[in-house]
């Protein structure tokens, strides 16, 4: 859309001495006003302007140089889950624009805020294909929250401080902002009021007392309840307010992939990871609930499986702050809508105290079973050759109380399986796009957001390969992160299903790789590999005990497969433990 201005954000205010600044330094002088302390971008011919702004604000505002498009969206969303703040992108038209559409659908998928500025022609040369144009409000409107082309330099501020209010309140999101080069050009009377309310937008729904008590009624009564955590607890900042509602209840929790680290991985009553390849308790005890209560979370297929089978014995209480999301896969005896921040205590207060300890002592059996089958033969492996979840033991021991990033694919699951939580926001992964060569640029945004904790990434030989040029952005930007390279010779995850399911017919799947050495030394990246038991300890401890960056690669077993793994679209207690 076009952005015109409006007048929610304003009251009529005398007029005052304000200073005339071009449109270009309006951008950056909002993003200051905002608490912008890192920028990710790349420049070009529409957005030049805005960049010869930042000339002048380089001890206010961080640049990180990215080596393309795509990577400076990931990158911005390391350090938004990282940190809770908004990511922020600075790219050109034409193709730099374009180049950042698989990062505005990952962070829209995962609820990430991130404002992305995009350059475009003039206003005057709008509709005729001039050189680097396209319409790129009409690319974005599946993939972002809300987008806006400005055309004046006067509507720069308040489309700037909207689209800051929007991407961060509510259900998160990215953002867009495009920007002509005339109105990056233009002159005005700047002036910068955030955004705290825009007509028609309702990021947080009244919260009804009523369906309230009704879920406290269903819990008090409920025999064998599980609580499913999401994302939306992080987001919501709701951590506390979960382990209150916990403790009170006695009820054992779950976790989604991105809900990981809301709670502790150690906490008495947290019973693992749902879905896919996720733990066997709280998979195959889905059947056996009788009351069902997610928390920030969206019923997502590789949650549930198959549907119409979830919780097929169970009621269902969800917590959600989306509307969209509720009873769109599962449908939910009682919706609480609102920010679980809020909702949660309203809970808890009506609650009575419980423990559910014979409930509990059933999801401890089966994690007993699934040690014994699962998870010693994968990291403490009786074979010659290294396996992955050996390697993420190994590496969470050594790396105290890390952010874990991943790429995508078996590395990923073998990570967030495998790795160990003690706070929030410490992981970080391509969740509802999964999408390969996120983890590289999202470690660089995570560690610029958060330099006092180890970063600590999980890749492929696959997904290295799809976004390594930002090994370069590491070196110029010096940023420290430590790279576990999972290197098997296969585009794992898809040859895993076409040995399972397709006759191990492997069409595609094996790599022929580069020498991962000279890539490292050619960015000037510490590096060592590792093919025995005996080495990989020392070498976990050379990485960690390295300043900066290190690129660890690690030769694993060739054809080795995340269990336990529901197949897709089965009920997920159908879980395979082989």
């Amino acid at each position: 859309m076009a952005f015109s201005g409006f007048s929610d954000n304003t009251t009529p205010q005398p007029k005052r001495d304000l200073p005339r600044i071009s449109g270009s330094e309006a951008v950056i002088r909002s993003f200051l006003a905002e608490g912008v302390e890192t920028i990710f971008g790349y420049p070009g011919g529409a957005i030049i302007p805005v960049y010869d702004a930042l000339y002048d604000y380089r001890e206010q505002l961080n640049h990180i140089l990215v080596r393309h498009e795509q990577c400076a969206l990931h990158a911005a969303q390391g350090y938004a889950r990282a940190t809770g703040k908004t990511g922020v992108c600075i790219v050109t038209s034409g193709p730099g624009a374009t180049n950042t559409v698989t990062g505005l659908a990952d962070a829209m998928l995962d609820s990430t805020p991130v404002v992305l500025i995009s350059g475009q022609v003039a206003s005057s040369t709008l509709g005729t294909d001039a050189f680097q144009e396209i319409n790129f409000i009409e690319i974005t409107n599946s993939v972002t929250k809300w987008n806006c082309q400005v055309k004046r330099a006067e509507d720069i501020p308040e489309a700037i401080a909207k689209a800051f209010y929007i991407a961060s309140s509510g259900r998160p999101g990215p953002v867009v902002v495009d920007i002509t080069k005339d109105a990056q050009n233009g002159l005005l009377d700047f002036e910068y009021k955030p955004m705290k309310f825009i007509r028609s937008y309702i990021p947080h729904k009244e919260i009804d007392n009523d369906q309230i008590l009704e879920a406290a009624r269903l819990i008090n009564l409920s025999r064998k309840p599980m609580a499913l955590v999401g994302q939306g607890v992080i987001l919501g900042g709701a951590e506390q307010e979960l382990k209150e509602f916990l403790e009170k209840s006695g009820i054992p929790a779950a976790a989604t992939l991105l809900g990981l680290s809301a709670l502790p991985s150690d906490h008495p009553q947290y019973v693992g990871m749902l879905g896919m390849h996720g733990n066997y308790g709280p998979n195959i005890k889905n059947r056996d609930c009788d009351l069902l209560i997610a928390i920030g979370m969206r019923f997502d297929d590789r949650v549930t499986g198959d549907p119409s089978k979830f919780g097929i014995n169970a009621k269902v209480i969800h917590l959600e702050i989306d509307p969209a999301e509720v009873n769109k896969l599962v449908y939910a005896d009682v919706p609480v809508l609102g920010d679980v921040k809020k909702t949660l205590p309203m809970l808890t207060e009506k609650i009575t105290k419980n423990e559910h300890s014979a409930w509990l002592d059933e999801f401890r059996v089966c994690a007993n079973i699934e040690r014994e089958d699962v998870i010693e033969p994968a990291i403490a492996p009786r074979g010659q050759l290294l396996r992955m979840g050996e390697v993420v033991d190994a590496v969470a021991k050594e790396f105290d109380d890390a952010i874990l990033v991943t790429d995508v694919g078996q590395q990923q699951m073998f990570a967030s399986r495998y790795f160990r939580f003690k706070r929030s926001r410490s992981i970080i992964t391509s969740g509802g796009l999964g999408t390969m060569g996120f983890g590289l640029p999202a470690a660089i945004g995570a560690k610029i957001g958060a330099p006092e904790r180890d970063v600590c990434l999980f890749v492929g030989d696959g997904g290295l390969q799809m976004t390594s040029q930002e090994l370069g952005t590491i070196y110029q930007s010096q940023v420290g992160v430590k790279i576990v390279l999972m290197n098997n010779g296969y585009l794992g995850m898809v040859r895993q299903w076409q040995e399972l399911f397709y006759n191990r017919r492997y069409s595609f799947t094996e790599l022929t790789n580069p020498d991962f050495e000279l890539l490292a030394k050619a960015n000037r990246i510490p590096y060592r590999c590792v093919e025995h038991h005996e080495d990989l300890a020392e070498a976990i401890k050379q990485m960690h005990d390295t300043e900066g960056a290190f690129l660890l690669e690690v030769r694993v077993e060739k054809e080795e497969n995340v269990f336990p793994m529901v197949p897709a679209g089965q009920p997920v207690h159908n879980i395979r433990l082989e």
